[in-house]
């Protein structure tokens, strides 16, 4: 009998998954909304529209290698001081992440699954736009590699002024 049988322990390894895991297990909306609060009028105001996009991110753990990742992107359109439409799309994705160290889940939290994520929030508010009965928004593309770079400065900023702030700016990233 070899070494790698005993006690079934061969047997074991084998159902157990080998290296890193990453899948994508649903994607959807989590929330949605359309405002066109100066609406008919604003469709007769001439003007260069003026666009503010905000995006923000959040990650929550499911499971032992289950996350919820959800990205939220608000346009907002104004013309002459005036809000033309607000749109907010929040698209989220459950995915699996397993056996990769910490620091590496963390990338594919911060890059990848945004990276995913990303084209189906453009195209719901681009269908919201439009439904609203406003030129379409090509949105461009976003760097989420940058993006995650940035946070990791920020990160390390935190630390370096103590754990007060790093709540507080923790807190403030969530709001």
């Amino acid at each position: 009998m070899s070494d790698e049988n005993l006690n079934g322990t061969a047997a074991a390894a084998e159902d157990q998954p080998q290296g890193a895991m990453f899948t994508v297990e649903k994607l959807y909306v989590k929330d949605i909304s359309f405002e066109a609060p100066n609406a008919p009028q604003v469709f007769n105001e001439q003007g260069q529209p003026d666009l503010q996009m905000k995006l923000n991110q959040k990650v929550q753990r499911l499971g032992e290698n289950a996350f919820e990742v959800s990205l939220g992107i608000t346009l907002t359109c104004t013309i002459n001081g005036k809000t033309a439409y607000l749109a907010e799309v929040e698209q989220a994705g459950v995915f699996g992440l397993g056996g990769m160290e910490d620091h590496i889940l963390d990338a594919m939290l911060g890059i990848q699954c945004p990276n995913i994520l990303y084209p189906y929030a453009s195209a719901t508010v681009g269908q919201l736009i439009t439904a609203g009965g406003f030129p379409p928004f090509p949105m461009q593309p976003i760097n989420f590699d940058a993006l995650y770079a940035e946070t990791l400065r920020q990160r390390a900023a935190q630390v370096g002024q103590g754990d007060a702030s790093l709540a507080d700016a923790e807190t403030a990233g969530n709001a």
